[in-house]
């Protein structure tokens, strides 16, 4: 076996590789650009060289660099990861010019599958089911508005080396067509040094279901079931799950062999994943091949018990696979959450910054069921600009589809993040939605339910209850230790009973009995328990003590779970993708709440404001031009993904404060209007 490998990747993905390589009794080498010289990845590694500037372009996808890594270091083989130089068949045959193994699959196969426009000519001449489109590369706007024409609206302009949402967008007219193939070829450049471009018809309510395959270089190749991962934004995927709940066994089977005849029509020897499009009555269609470790291998490794890196590994060193087809099994059913550094309150823009505090939950056993976090990140650590704006990926395994639902609505509550912004409350609105919760799900599941963009959830009565518990309990525990200061003038040993808690704007009068033991339950009574629907009694335990972020406890015997913040007047409580303020206060000064004056914000109505740190990509109009509302302002790259600022409104630009090239913070003025 290998004795070192160098991981040509940075990040969740490096770390994962690590640890298997670890396990395996390997020694591992990391990369790392300016940007990432504090990384865990390279505290991980054995070993790590710089190879460059914080820009990919000058750092990771230089393949002389990572050569150059592998000769100074020994390293016989190379694990890419995904992204970067892992679909680069140039980067393949270089490792093999200089005598150092790909993990991965060989040249031709990345050439006949990574090339998206290839590989659907392949899957054809296969006579495997293809979505209806022109095969080949789109030569200018006039070609593709003549294609889309034939195919028929909507249709969807996709990166041929194109992965992870990059260079990817859906077309519903003409009118959109011109701005999409710009922003898709600029993208697929920037991302992957190649901006040829396809057309295929956007199928209707789709599913994406995609095979997890496997092969070796001995012509043995397996397919390890399936994920759903229709759960997308912006074609970028949210959520995944494994087994898919809409498959039934003559389907998966169907895809698995399909998939498996492929892999083998050109001589597949690594892990990948043949993607399919399925619609309502259960038929697929072949999408893509990535020729590569997804990004969502976790939930496939937890139902059948396979660790696809260990594989990589052992057939890229030429072993023979170790599991047959008949081996492979679904054990439970496995959830992932992709935890981005984004703001889902202002419609998904990136946020970079330090975390402050990062504290996931625990991974391991949880009662019948497994939680698991990949990761690249730790507290302290900085979220780049330059680089994916992917913090983790949590992941539940349990024995029920419900019961990792569950179990993964508790693991985001307990997930807690400070310092940047994050999705977590959006992947739990997800998590308690009931079109989610059925299995009834399609990739347009997030533009159909949250049509408006995300803005928070509505909680049950029984978790307002609770979470008006939580807050008088965390009241009274800030207060006994108030108490115990010494020097205090007047301390008062006694707490007063009577409480009024304000609750997301809605007041609820609480009584409030405390064991001896200040640290002990406590018994709480709600006044208008009639008015609300409360229970009259609400009995809390907990261990909790100030300073937590996350209350681990129990309420009425069931166990809660959920984030606290202190605030400057009260508490921020965050459970099951809702976010409230929580004052607690006594019932006199709460009167008094009532006649304080409200903070009105700003009106930034007459302002283009850059919604995100980014890179202005072009400025769409000019000093004194008339606008109609929906027309392209200026285009800002942010996390390599172009972001088109568009007007809200009619009106007219008075003036114009930045130019192609800048760097911009977040709230920085574009333009102004009239």
């Amino acid at each position: 076996m290998f004795k070192k490998i160098l991981i040509a990747n940075r990040g969740e993905i490096a770390c994962r590789v690590i640890k298997t390589a670890r396990k395996m009794g390997i020694k591992t080498v990391a990369v790392y650009s300016d940007a990432d010289k504090d990384a865990l990845h390279v505290e991980m590694a054995d070993e790590a060289v710089h190879i460059g500037p914080p820009p990919a372009a000058q750092s990771y996808l230089v393949i002389e660099k990572i050569i150059g890594a592998c000769k100074q270091t020994g390293a016989e083989a190379v694990h890419p990861g995904y992204g970067f130089l892992s679909e680069r068949t140039a980067f393949a045959d270089a490792l093999a010019e200089n005598g150092i193994a790909f993990l991965g699959p060989n040249p031709k196969a990345i050439a006949a599958m990574g090339d998206k426009i290839e590989s659907k000519k392949l899957a054809a001449a296969a006579k495997v089911s293809t979505v209806p489109g022109f095969i080949g590369e789109i030569d200018g706007i006039e070609h593709a508005a003549k294609i889309a024409e034939e195919i028929g609206y909507p249709v969807m302009v996709k990166a041929s080396a194109g992965g992870g949402g990059k260079g990817l967008r859906v077309c519903n007219s003409a009118e959109e067509l011109a701005q999409a193939i710009q922003s898709s070829q600029n993208e697929a450049r920037a991302s992957f040094g190649d901006d040829r471009i396809f057309i295929e018809k956007f199928v209707t309510e789709p599913r994406h279901i995609e095979i997890q395959v496997l092969g070796d270089k001995h012509g043995n190749c397996i397919y390890l079931n399936e994920r759903e991962c229709s759960i997308q934004r912006r074609h970028q995927k949210v959520i995944e799950e494994a087994p898919s709940p809409f498959l039934d066994e003559a389907t998966r089977k169907a895809m698995g062999e399909q998939a498996v005849a492929l892999a083998k029509a050109v001589g597949y020897d690594s892990a990948g994943t043949v993607e399919f499009i399925v619609d309502g009555g259960r038929n697929f269609y072949f999408l893509e091949m990535n020729t590569r470790l997804q990004v969502e291998h976790p939930v496939t490794e937890l139902i059948t018990g396979v660790d696809l890196v260990e594989q990589m590994i052992r057939v890229g060193y030429g072993e023979h696979l170790a599991i047959k087809q008949s081996d492979v099994k679904i054990d439970g059913w496995a959830m992932e959450s992709r935890i981005y550094a984004e703001d889902p309150y202002r419609n998904f823009l990136p946020s970079i910054g330090r975390l402050v505090k990062y504290r996931p939950p625990a991974e391991g056993p949880v009662g019948k069921g497994l939680i698991r976090n990949d990761t690249g990140v730790y507290e302290g650590g900085e979220i780049s600009m330059f680089y994916d704006p992917m913090i983790a990926k949590l992941c539940t395994h349990a024995p029920t589809r419900d019961e990792a639902i569950a179990l993964m609505a508790d693991a985001l509550d307990a997930f807690y993040i400070e310092g940047i912004q994050q999705n977590v409350p959006f992947l739990q609105a997800v998590m308690g939605h009931a079109r989610f919760k059925s299995g009834n799900i399609t990739t347009g599941f997030i533009a159909e339910e949250f049509p408006d963009g995300f803005h928070g959830v509505d909680l049950p009565k029984d978790a307002s209850e609770k979470l008006a518990a939580v807050a008088v309990f965390a009241h009274a525990r800030d207060n006994a230790r108030a108490r115990e200061v010494s020097g205090r003038i007047h301390p008062n040993s006694a707490y007063p009973p009577e409480w009024v808690v304000n609750l997301g704007g809605v007041d609820h009068a609480l009584s409030v009995w405390l064991t001896a033991d200040p640290l002990g339950p406590a018994t709480f009574r709600f006044h208008d328990s009639g008015k609300d629907g409360f229970k009259d009694t609400i009995v809390v335990e907990s261990e909790w003590v100030p300073g937590q972020n996350v209350f681990n406890g129990y309420i009425d015997g069931e166990a809660f779970v959920a984030q606290i913040q202190k605030t400057l007047d009260g508490y921020r409580l965050w459970h099951r993708g809702a976010s409230i303020p929580a004052k607690v206060m006594t019932p006199f000064a709460a009167t008094l709440s009532h006649h304080m004056i409200e903070r009105v914000p700003p009106d930034t109505s007459k302002f283009l404001l850059c919604p995100m740190p980014g890179l202005v990509v072009s400025i769409n109009v000019e000093e004194g031009q008339e606008v109609q509302a929906g027309e392209a302002l200026a285009v800002v790259e942010a996390m390599k993904m172009e972001n088109v600022l568009r007007a809200e409104k009619n009106g007219t630009v008075s003036k114009i404060n930045a130019k192609k090239g800048d760097s911009l913070a977040v709230d920085a003025v574009i333009l102004e209007f009239a």
